[in-house]
């Protein structure tokens, strides 16, 4: 699992699925979260919105990547 420090308070799931990786485009990350393809702590996500914090694991396939506020 890859660990992806942020300096905010939160950091959203579209723009954390382009910061560590898991898409190329803000569009792309789009797609993949509508389509019902991650997940944050283990259930599927919908919202690309959806407010990341501390301790939160996003996964894709076969990645995972854990928020971790600095």
């Amino acid at each position: 699992m890859t660990r992806i420090d942020i300096k905010t308070e939160y950091i959203k799931l579209d723009s954390f699925m382009k910061l560590c990786g898991m898409a190329d485009t803000g569009g792309e990350a789009k797609q993949l979260i509508q389509n019902g393809e991650v997940l944050v702590n283990g259930e599927v996500c919908r919202m690309r919105g959806k407010k990341l914090r501390d301790k939160d694991v996003v996964a894709f396939h076969d990645m995972q990547a854990e928020v971790y506020q600095l």
